[in-house]
């Protein structure tokens, strides 16, 4: 697995850079699909944040944490990142049979857009919609840490959002045009 490690307000230093690659070449005999690791450190007054994003064919592995010592937001991370692979292992296992993850389609492209009438839009994210189940939208809505999803039906063969309610479960909007 390669490493892009980048820092925001913090100059990246070889000790540093290896011991995110120490740390997250553990992740790698869980997920040989990987080729490579996102890391973005940063630095805000005390505040010392982590953000490592993990792209698999068809899957985003992502994890963010945040503490007053950038080792420790490493450790964190890493630690949140296993938690998620073991979550999913079973699931995703059953659903591939074991022969890897299916080819990625999304891609995100974030960029700064001028205010919308009262609102500003402050990012925009692209990415290509790929076909999946509903049950594999919350799996990749879950494994985001996001509260909703979109992506295309594959049974409807239309564009659906999952999202996550207030009382914990899960809804699904499906558009209908008149």
């Amino acid at each position: 697995m390669r490493f892009e490690v980048r820092g925001k307000n913090i100059e990246v230093t070889e000790a540093l850079r290896d011991y995110v690659e120490k740390r997250l070449s553990k992740l790698e005999k869980f997920i040989e699909d990987a080729r490579v690791a996102q890391v973005t450190l940063s630095v805000e007054g005390e505040s010392h944040k982590v953000e490592v994003t993990i792209p698999l064919n068809g899957v985003i592995l992502r994890g963010e944490e945040e503490t007053e010592d950038m080792y420790s937001s490493i450790d964190l991370v890493v630690d949140k990142l296993e938690k998620q692979i073991d979550k999913y292992k079973t699931k995703l296992y059953r659903r591939y049979r074991g022969i890897g993850f299916r080819k990625s389609l999304v891609r995100e492209l974030e960029s700064s857009r001028e205010q919308v009438e009262q609102f500003k839009i402050v990012r925009t994210k692209r990415f290509a919609l790929k076909p999946m189940d509903v049950e594999e939208a919350v799996m990749q809505m879950n494994l985001l840490g996001h509260n909703f999803f979109v992506f295309f039906n594959s049974a409807t063969e239309e564009v659906n959002v999952v999202y996550r309610r207030n009382d914990g479960n899960f809804g699904l909007i499906e558009p209908h045009f008149d």
